[in-house]
């Protein structure tokens, strides 16, 4: 089923400016936050959408990725911004968007939302390379990661100064009237609790270094410096918190024989005089394996053959790109005494004196054709 459009859940124009994005979300998620609708799963799976529109919409770069490639710029990784949030998300990245409308601030979903807050451990990024034919064809990668995990034998405390719940409240009186807001407890760093018991190896955190194998699945069609998300294997938070995510980001190896454009791909194709005059087929790569071509009698310098589906597929899930086989006469640079005879006796032959048709497409004409 198609994915809803960010612009569209927001109510926004795809021109809207950052601050008509963040009042549209700030007014659908005061609208359906879970405190004013108890129990009612249609509101909560709306105040989601919202937080998860927001979350790329409000990120020019992820902003920008998005109204290039729409969700497929986010698949792969899953979970945030990419399909699938939940409310320790919403509440520890946008909960100070709110301001004070809501008693006891915003926290952690599960023990109530004027219960615990939970903290997030923070991310890790890597960057995997990849080939043409991996990109064209989608790959899963099995890849080594050093990560914090909670130390076993770690044992917490519920923090005194905040008494669990993260964060503190003020109340200050003004002369608009008395203003109460909320900060993350200095005690505990908002994570509502204190180390009581960790293992010597554990840092002060209660958390040590630990080496994962995690499997990433990348979609075909996946672009040079896209960014996937992996949802919870960052860091792990201390205490009860929720863990951060593993940031793919996603490098482009180069071919020996092929160069891209887009989704579409580029084979430079040399053939002798004697096979560009009587015709010849070719073997030629590909990124799902080698084909054969046919090069018909006379082919001249510069022709372009388009073999159509045979490029990389578009991201966005509209078909495949096609590869261009650019023709490349190669004239000889040294030639035997017979050879050159023949050579000097064509000179004047009708056959080999230049008469380009009207047919044949310029130089100029074929790069045109190319972008068309």
């Amino acid at each position: 089923m198609a994915k809803e459009d960010y612009y569209d859940i927001l109510g926004v124009s795809k021109g809207a400016s950052d601050s008509e994005i963040k009042k549209a979300y700030r007014k659908m998620a005061l609208k359906y936050h879970p405190d004013k609708n108890p129990d009612d799963k249609s509101a909560e799976e709306k105040f989601k959408k919202a937080a998860q529109a927001y979350e790329v919409l409000s990120n020019p770069e992820k902003k920008q990725r998005y109204d290039q490639f729409g969700h497929a710029a986010f698949e792969g990784g899953g979970g945030f911004g990419g399909g699938g949030m939940n409310m320790d998300d919403i509440f520890s990245q946008f909960g100070d968007i709110f301001g004070g409308a809501f008693s006891g601030g915003f926290s952690g979903f599960g023990g109530g939302f004027g219960g615990q807050r939970r903290v997030k451990g923070s991310n890790l990024r890597i960057r995997v390379k990849l080939t043409l034919e991996e990109i064209a064809n989608g790959v899963e990668k099995k890849i080594k990661v050093k990560r914090k995990i909670q130390a076993p034998g770690t044992t917490y405390n519920t923090c005194s100064t905040c008494n669990g719940s993260g964060q503190v409240t003020k109340i200050q009186n003004t002369i608009l009237g008395r203003m109460q807001t909320a900060a993350p407890c200095s005690t505990c760093g908002g994570a509502g609790q204190s180390i009581d018991k960790k293992p010597a190896e554990a840092d002060a955190q209660g958390l040590k270094v630990s080496e994962e194998t995690v499997s990433i699945k990348i979609p075909a069609g996946v672009v040079d410096g896209m960014q996937l998300k992996v949802t919870g294997k960052g860091n792990d938070a201390p205490g009860n918190g929720i863990a951060g995510d593993l940031l793919v980001a996603i490098e482009e190896k180069d071919h020996d024989k092929l160069q891209r454009e887009g989704d579409n791909l580029h084979y430079d194709l040399y053939v002798s005089i004697s096979d560009a005059v009587l015709g010849t087929s070719k073997e030629i790569d590909t990124v799902t394996g080698k084909v054969r071509i046919k090069i018909e009698p006379g082919v001249q310098s510069g022709k372009i053959l388009r073999l159509r589906g045979k490029g990389i597929p578009s991201i966005n899930g509209y078909g495949k790109g096609d590869l261009l086989v650019h023709v490349n006469v190669w004239t000889p640079k040294t030639l035997n005494k017979t050879q050159k005879e023949f050579f000097e006796s064509m000179r004047e032959d009708e056959n080999f004196v230049p008469s380009p048709e009207s047919s044949d497409k310029s130089f100029f004409e074929k790069v045109k054709d190319m972008f068309s």
